[in-house]
């Protein structure tokens, strides 16, 4: 079983009612798939939700390039998920705080924040 406390430079952060996510220097690492294909949380979103953004061991696999874990983790994670692959997922860093929404288009997904989109309003 991957080992969470193995984590360095990094802080775990769990609130109550909300799913475990690592946090750096004031922000939250929030994972992607950044590729063409299939999304990683926008096209598993109902099964596993947010867990897929967040989930600080994949993280970890990811920054650490921890490929050979990656695959064992998932199967017992995350046992009936449409798995993108490892190489096509990304790690980026937003403050804690910030409202976000994951837009996928033919599997690319983009970070876009409520700020920084002009909204409209009926």
């Amino acid at each position: 079983m991957y080992d969470l406390y193995r984590l360095s430079n990094t802080e775990r952060k769990k609130e109550v009612g909300m799913m475990e996510k690592l946090v750096k220097d004031g922000k939250v690492a929030v994972i992607i798939s950044p590729g063409y294909g299939a999304g990683w949380s926008t096209w598993n979103n109902v099964e596993y939700g947010a867990e897929l953004v967040f989930d600080p061991m994949i993280v970890d696999m990811i920054l650490n390039n921890k490929k050979d874990e990656f695959g064992t983790y998932i199967a017992m994670r995350y046992p009936d998920l449409y798995n993108t692959g490892f190489d096509e997922l990304a790690v980026q860093w937003l403050p804690v705080g910030t409202v976000f929404r994951i837009y996928e288009y033919d599997g690319n997904e983009t970070i876009e924040i409520q700020d920084e989109i002009g909204w409209l309003m009926a």
